[in-house]
């Protein structure tokens, strides 16, 4: 079962070896970010597809991301792939005692608030000088960190009580940003755009929707409508720098019709 990840780790190792690739022998493990950052959207996008040879390929360019800065942490002696692994099977193992000892939990909901209770235990939550925010990554996209934010509040109640006060809150945010907008306002139409998403971050969360999840989703339905639309102007002999906003407009709707 080792022989793939053993021949992956061997080929690493190779390029970064001397006689081997210049350019990954140049990495590092800050250079490599945003590579790491393109191969997780990739993978994200390729599961959307539901076209699983896709997921495949781009779960290799995914894994190889890890093996590269296993790879760059074994040359300075600071952790090597199998302490990766170490430490991830220790984590999971800690983490689910009512799987691998005697505590129980029946449905979900108790395994999460288990998992949040050892990984605060962990993590020394209880220090007074580590903010009870503190353990939402400051790295996520901004969307995901609102989210993760917001259901860290709720743990401590810090939240609605329904979805239907959080549109009002929707609502409210929007008759704020028009209010920013009428000239001589103050210009505070980017923070208040701002607590804007924030709030549609929260309806989506007592939905039981992912913001991030929703807003890829209309994008990929944004590209589609938009193909479609550019294919409608060029049937019908235009291109779309020629094409006024009402001809574009028309085809939209033709598009949205069909």
């Amino acid at each position: 079962m080792n022989e793939p990840i053993a021949r992956l780790r061997q080929i690493m190792h190779t390029l970064r070896s001397p006689g081997g690739c210049p350019w990954d022998q140049e990495q590092t493990h800050l250079s490599l970010l945003p590579h790491l950052i393109e191969e997780a959207y990739e993978t994200v996008s390729a599961i959307r597809s539901g076209d699983v040879r896709h997921m495949e390929e781009e779960l290799g360019d995914l894994l190889l991301q890890v093996v590269f800065h296993a790879e760059l942490g074994t040359e300075t002696g600071a952790f090597d792939f199998d302490s990766i692994c170490e430490a991830i099977s220790g984590k999971l193992i800690r983490r689910h005692p009512h799987v691998f000892a005697d505590a129980i939990a029946g449905t979900s909901e108790e395994v999460l608030r288990q998992w949040d209770r050892i990984k605060a235990a962990e993590k020394g939550a209880s220090d007074p000088a580590r903010g009870f925010l503190d353990g939402v990554g400051r790295g996520f996209p901004a969307l995901l960190q609102a989210r993760e934010l917001q259901k860290k509040a709720a743990k401590v109640g810090f939240d609605w009580p329904s979805a239907a006060p959080v549109l009002a809150k929707v609502r409210e945010e929007v008759e704020e940003v028009a209010a920013e907008m009428v000239p001589g306002s103050g210009g505070r139409v980017a923070e208040e755009i701002g607590d804007l998403l924030f709030s549609v971050v929260n309806l989506a969360r007592h939905h039981g929707l992912d913001a991030e999840t929703l807003l890829g989703a209309t994008n990929e339905k944004f590209t589609d409508r938009f193909h479609q639309m550019e294919a409608l102007l060029e049937g019908q002999g235009k291109k779309l720098g020629e094409a006024t906003l009402e001809e574009m407009d028309a085809a939209w709707e033709r598009v949205k019709r069909a």
